[in-house]
């Protein structure tokens, strides 16, 4: 959950964790198809508890985070992929089934499903583990009844009608949980922290400053690295992997005492939780940041400035009707996506794209 423990500090638990209860519920729900005469050979189950256990391997420290912070143009998913690739060498093509799933290219297309789309097995996860570790109730959701649910229809992944009510209480509930939780805003604020120190990092490492980090963090701090190297230089792989949050965290730490008074003011606000004030609203706060640049031009440099007051933009969406949709099965054979059901909760008002407006100042 990245730096969420700033707001909710029970929030300490690990994507392995996640991925072994995504890898769980892929076992349950393989079985609960099964039991309906889907079709699914032995080898594509095992195939599919790997893809999805696998599904998150390529994510760094505190995950999406920092996510484009160390390598811009690179995705967890695109760095995931990768990893499975190597694995699968290593392992003689054992991977190879599980692959084809993660990228889809499976001729049994719902297993894909179960692995990536609006309702699968990682979002069914961390929806209940993160409430729970959180102690936010809003994103508990009846996950066993929606496995109880699923059947296949057309190689496509489809829910039974009677699931309809926990397929829209699971919709509403990832609402909920962004809102509160992930974009939650001094969660966003301290995202926003711990990106400018980074940033800050790499500038200081393009003037040929020295700065005091762990080997594999250095790496990526004085190199420019670009998604072709990052696919054409085995090397830099293992050193991808190498990093985890106790690398940022204890380099933090020393850079408390660096010289630069950029650097050292941003990671004193992290270690001593003096965070950013954030302002969020759902209207343009432009004529705010003006207010706030003039006073804040008294008390900083042009350089220091988009350090200490800065603005931007963040948004979810419930649910996207223009993705793979959510299909539910009616008993007469028919097939309707969950937002045409009739007197459907989830409808182009409560799917559209909510977009929300931020300020981050220092006080």
């Amino acid at each position: 959950m990245g730096i969420a423990h700033f707001v909710y500090p029970g929030a300490m638990h690990s994507r392995f964790h996640h991925s072994l209860g995504a890898a769980h519920l892929m076992r349950t729900a393989l079985t609960e198809l099964k039991y309906k005469d889907i079709i699914i050979e032995h080898a594509d189950c095992m195939a599919a508890q790997k893809a999805i256990l696998l599904h998150d391997i390529g994510h760094g420290p505190f995950s999406h985070s920092l996510e484009h912070a160390l390598i811009e143009d690179m995705s967890h998913e695109d760095i995931s992929r990768i990893i499975m690739h190597r694995m699968n060498d290593e392992f003689e093509g054992s991977l190879s089934s599980s692959i084809e799933i993660f990228e889809n290219k499976h001729p049994q297309l719902f297993l894909h499903q179960l692995v990536s789309s609006q309702l699968d097995m990682d979002r069914m996860d961390y929806l209940n583990r993160d409430s729970f570790y959180t102690g936010v109730s809003e994103g508990v959701i009846g996950y066993d009844r929606i496995l109880h649910m699923l059947t296949v229809k057309d190689n496509a992944l489809v829910v039974e009608e009677k699931g309809i009510h926990s397929v829209e209480k699971f919709i509403i509930a990832r609402r909920l949980m962004y809102w509160q939780v992930y974009l939650h805003k001094t969660v966003l604020g301290a995202e926003q922290l711990l990106i400018n120190i980074i940033k800050r990092a790499k500038e200081l490492t393009k003037k040929n400053e020295d700065l005091f980090a762990t080997p594999a963090l250095k790496f990526f701090l004085y190199e420019q690295i670009t998604k072709q190297d990052f696919q054409q230089n085995e090397k830099l792989l293992p050193l991808f992997c190498q990093l985890d949050d106790d690398d940022i965290m204890a380099s933090i730490k020393v850079w408390v005492n660096h010289s630069d008074k950029i650097l050292s003011t941003l990671c004193k606000m992290i270690i001593y939780r003096h965070l950013y004030k954030v302002k969020l609203s759902t209207q343009s706060l432009e004529s705010e940041l003006e207010t706030l640049k003039t006073e804040f031009k008294e008390r900083y440099t042009e350089e220091e400035l988009p350090y200490f007051l800065f603005s931007g933009t963040t948004s979810n969406d419930t649910y996207n009707q223009h993705d793979e949709q959510i299909k539910i099965l009616f008993k007469s054979g028919a097939i309707k996506p969950v937002s045409e059901v009739d007197n459907a909760l989830i409808n182009e008002l409560t799917s559209l794209l909510v977009k929300k407006y931020y300020i981050c100042y220092l006080i």
